[in-house]
This record gives C-alpha cells, sequence and structure tokens, in this order.
C-alpha cells in the first residue's frame, strides 16, 4: 500500500471532535500517516469554544521546519490560523518546502457556537499572501460571505460568489453549503469552472467538526491522486458516513464518528 505521509496546520480542540484532532482523525481512517503543526491551543466542548491561545509564530516556524526536513508531506491541510503573524509563516514554509503538492486551506473564522477564531486581519493576510499559493479553500457560506464581502444565503448567490472568488485568487474555492436552509449543495469552482456537487439532509445533530473532517478528506483524496472534482464528490461521501453512524458524544453539538469505515463490518452501529 502507497502510504502518504499528510500534515495538517491548525488548532487543537481539547474535545477531539474538530481541529488537529478531528484531521488526524480523518488522516488515520484512509489508512495514511498524520503529522501536525498546531497554531493554537483551545479549550471547548460539545457546547462551544471557552478560551483560545495562539502558539508564538517561532514555535509555529520549528515546528514547520522540523517537519519538512524530515518527512516532507504529500499534501497540506490547513485549519485554524490564529494571527497574521502565523500567515507570514506558513506562506515562507510553503515557499520553501511546500510549492508542489495539493494545499487545502479550511479557512476557519468562527466557531459553530460564534466564538471568534481568526481575526479580521488574519482573513485579509490570508487574502493577500496565501490563498494564490492554495489548491484549495473550502469556506462555509458564512466564512465565503466575510471573504466576498456579501452574505451569501441561496445556491445562486454561492455560484456567484465561487466564480468571483476563484477570478480574484486564482484559486479553485468550494463553498459548502452546510448552512443552507433547503439544501446541503456545495458549489465548486476550478478551472474546469462551476460544479454544484449534491448534498444531503442526514438526521443527526451531532456535527461538531464536519468542516474540519472534510477538508481533511479532500487532502488526503488529492494525495491519492485524485482530480479535484472526484476528490472532492469521495470526501463527501466519507463524511456522510461519518455522520450517518449516528455517534452520539457530550451535552451538546457533538462530534462525528470518523473511524467508521474501519470497523467491522459486523460490528454493530453503537
Amino acid at each position: 500500500m502507497d502510504i502518504k505521509n499528510i500534515l495538517t496546520i491548525a488548532g487543537s480542540d481539547s474535545i477531539g471532535g474538530a481541529g488537529i484532532q478531528a484531521d488526524l482523525k480523518t488522516i488515520t481512517s484512509y489508512k495514511y500517516y498524520g503529522m501536525s503543526a498546531i497554531t493554537a491551543i483551545t479549550a471547548q466542548n460539545t457546547m462551544g469554544v471557552q478560551s483560545s491561545l495562539d502558539i508564538e509564530k517561532g514555535m509555529l516556524r520549528d515546528q514547520l521546519i522540523s517537519i519538512c526536513e524530515d518527512v516532507l508531506p504529500d499534501a497540506v491541510k490547513i485549519g485554524m490560523v490564529a494571527n497574521h503573524q502565523q500567515v507570514e509563516v506558513i506562506s515562507e514554509i510553503i515557499d520553501k518546502y511546500l510549492r508542489d503538492i495539493p494545499i487545502v486551506l479550511d479557512p476557519v473564522i468562527t466557531s459553530t457556537s460564534g466564538f471568534n477564531l481568526t481575526p479580521n486581519a488574519t482573513v485579509e493576510k490570508m487574502e493577500e499572501i496565501l490563498f494564490d499559493k492554495i489548491t484549495l479553500i473550502t469556506p462555509n457560506i458564512i466564512e465565503a460571505g466575510i471573504i466576498y464581502g456579501k452574505k451569501i444565503e441561496k445556491l445562486e448567490e454561492m455560484k456567484e460568489a465561487a466564480k468571483i472568488l476563484y477570478e480574484r485568487y486564482n484559486t479553485a474555492v468550494l463553498i459548502k453549503g452546510g448552512h443552507l436552509k433547503n439544501s446541503k449543495d456545495d458549489v465548486l469552482f476550478d478551472k474546469a469552472g462551476l460544479s454544484v456537487i449534491k448534498g444531503e439532509n442526514i438526521d443527526n445533530e451531532n456535527t461538531h467538526g464536519t468542516g474540519c473532517t472534510l477538508s481533511s478528506a479532500i487532502t488526503c483524496e488529492l494525495a491519492s491522486g485524485k482530480s479535484l472534482y472526484d476528490a472532492v464528490f469521495s470526501a463527501k461521501k466519507y463524511l456522510k458516513g461519518a455522520i450517518a453512524f449516528g455517534f452520539d458524544i457530550g451535552k451538546g453539538r457533538g462530534s462525528l464518528y470518523h473511524m467508521y469505515n474501519l470497523r467491522d463490518k459486523n460490528e454493530n452501529k453503537l
């Protein structure tokens, strides 16, 4: 088996449902080898984010250099970037080590519970020096609206925003429709043009970490050599299974069960 080395650059989630923990679980579920550089330590659970502590930029740089000087990754997923200095560090590392591999950026701006994880200055710095170095950015409609500069509420608005963002940054864009009222369709715009990738409602409110999980799954699919459309399509299928498994943990919006596809087929569901 060709075991790919996947690097995730993101924040730590103490409850284990999102961030670095969700990324590494997803990478493991693909039977790949996961590596991590942590941008922030958060105190959070299924009910929300209580606090967050940024990792100093020098420490982030040291983590990334330590990894890349020893085990060069086959693909990279970037999640929560805590401040604009970290954006500069990540941009430098991409230029030095990572220019020729797939890089997926999930711009984690706010948590589902409303906690502000990424300041506006950080988003602006990503737009300025990072977006054009990325293979795919994967904002949800709220995050896409912040980057686009206009609120997005409908599928047609997603299509318009994806096209404009692609042209603005010369970077493929996947706008996720999980927050839409009437559908769960995603919109992909890349060099092949516009694609609508169908989604469906699943009867499970425990969806903590879906964005992190999807972007990590896409990263793994790209590492395997799939086209962008096929990678997104397959990753959505994996995500659907993780949600549909029906895992229930915590007092609030619980996490997915990332390892569902590795369970023995004779095991009963939880």
